[in-house]
């Protein structure tokens, strides 16, 4: 059995950020990620679909150790990737990922004050020990996305793809495309598949809030010329984390305001002509659902040139050629694309248990949205749904070295968030609140809790994150920190034996 100090599960954006992290905050500890696929990267090496990128700026979404240097900052999937593989070469990482290891389960021993991790690896299971399990494998399951069960999809005689599992060799040049669904894979996937000559028709139940950016951020690479590299990275961050904020802040106080502004632009970019109130006027104001980027116009341009269409309606039933739509309007197609969202998966769908005692996630309080209440050494990733995932992963990669640096300066190896007796009468709120977007509500219920007082909300703010994660103390009374009264002696991959756990405290 191998023991690292820190086990990390998954090698995607967080992982490979926590690593970094890692590297730099607490050296010397010994640590090891555990990846289930044969390749770095997580989200930006799964999805291969036309056009894939980012939907938020690179400059938020990049690490805040490591500058975005290219100069579009709506980027691409393989640009997103190389930056993601270039961190991990630059701090020493990518020696310590283990591919093809799916971890399975993973089990907590207060007398050992361990979790025992068991991956599944070409067919056998291989196990770890660790002080600390960080979950970087993000939210959503990378095997089994959203079916909506489309009535009479398994007629269609042309091509059904999902973009999830894009195939490498699908030719849609000249193809009649009918794309399902209208989130952030949609717009992309529209006008990237109407540039190459496709006839693309973006089918939707209901609208989605739109925004257009420019690709390229101009006052980002205006301040390179003149500013340190670094420097000039922390200024475009700042002013664009600023921006974000203020922005969702403005869509909770005025949202009809608000939602005024963002329709005006699309009535501007499309015209007097069109209808903007059937096919972008949603029924929610601004983020009560999360809104859609698009760069440089590129969705209005393709339906400007005609390369493009929106049907905003219900399908009845998919036929043999295409599809049938409630009012009675058919649409053929060669290719259809269920662009029908994620399905969302809690901790990786990895089994835990705590003692031999199973956990039940739902039952669980959230520390701080990274811990859970009754559960040891186990920290999870889990980003904005509002702003960049990367801000938030790397609060919580920072509160992770804190937290491991105060354990070794208390000489403890056992630290656990525990309800107060106050904690106890709190309000019990979903894990994600104020969020009415399908993919979520379909899943909050497998997912723990939030309370109404801290440590135990789940902000979704980055700004009161700062507060409550990075300059807030590690020592609070809610964080109990404690060591076995005895262990097992567990050995590091070099071979050297640590220390048995002091007394318990």
């Amino acid at each position: 059995m191998t023991h690292f100090d820190v086990v990390i599960v998954g090698a995607g954006l967080s992982g490979i950020g926590s690593a970094c992290h890692l590297q730099d905050k607490c050296p010397g500890k010994t640590f090891v990620l555990l990846e289930g696929r044969e390749a770095l990267g997580g989200t930006w090496d799964l999805f291969r679909y036309p056009g894939v990128r980012s939907d938020s700026d690179m400059h938020t979404l990049g690490y805040n150790f490591k500058p975005w240097r290219a100069a579009k900052a709506i980027a691409d999937g393989p640009s997103i990737l190389d930056y993601v593989r270039e961190a991990a070469e630059e701090n020493g990482v990518i020696d310590h990922i283990r591919y093809g290891h799916k971890v399975v389960a993973a089990h907590w021993s207060t007398d050992d004050a361990s979790w025992t991790v068991e991956a599944e690896c070409g067919g056998e299971r291989v196990a770890f020990t660790c002080t600390m399990l960080l979950m970087c494998g993000g939210y959503y399951n990378y095997d089994e996305p959203h079916d909506p069960a489309i009535a009479g999809l398994e007629r269609f005689e042309g091509t059904v793809v999902h973009p999830q599992f894009w195939p490498d060799d699908l030719d849609y040049e000249g193809k009649k495309v009918v794309v399902i669904g209208s989130g952030a894979t949609a717009m992309t996937l529209v006008p990237a598949m109407a540039e190459t000559g496709a006839e693309v028709t973006m089918v939707q139940r209901s609208p989605t809030f739109v925004v257009s950016m420019p690709a390229v951020d101009a006052d980002a690479n205006r301040l390179r010329r003149f500013l340190p590299e670094e420097m000039a990275y922390k200024v475009t961050r700042w002013k664009n984390v600023r921006n974000d904020v203020a922005f969702y802040r403005r869509t909770r106080t005025e949202p009809k305001v608000v939602k005024q502004e963002l329709l005006y632009l699309v009535r501007e970019a499309l015209g007097p002509d069109y209808d903007v109130k059937r096919h972008f006027t949603p029924r929610y104001n601004p983020w009560d659902q999360r809104l859609c980027l698009i760069p440089d116009d590129d969705l209005y341009n393709a339906i400007n040139d005609g390369t493009a269409s929106v049907e905003t309606d219900e399908i009845e039933t998919v036929t043999e050629t295409g599809l049938k739509l409630k009012s009675g309007k058919e649409l053929d197609a060669d290719i259809i694309v269920t662009a029908t969202g994620l399905r969302l998966i809690v901790a990786s769908g990895v089994a835990f248990d705590v003692d031999g005692e199973p956990v039940a996630f739902p039952e669980t309080y959230s520390y701080k949205g990274m811990m859970y209440s009754d559960m040891p050494n186990m920290v999870q990733t889990f980003g904005y749904i509002n702003a960049s995932w990367t801000l938030r992963s790397d609060l919580t990669a920072e509160f992770v070295c804190r937290l491991i640096n105060r354990m070794d300066a208390l000489g403890m190896r056992q630290v656990t968030p525990r309800l107060r007796e106050q904690d106890k009468t709190m309000q019990a709120l979903p894990w994600i609140d104020d969020f009415s977007a399908g993919y979520m509500q379909r899943m909050m219920h497998l997912f723990p809790k939030q309370g109404d007082q801290d440590p135990w909300r789940h902000t979704q703010d980055f700004a009161e994150d700062k507060k409550l994660i990075r300059d807030a103390p590690i020592d609070d009374d809610v964080l109990v920190f404690s060591n076995p009264e005895g262990g097992a002696r567990l050995v590091t991959e070099a071979g050297a034996t640590l220390s048995e756990p002091t007394a318990a405290r």
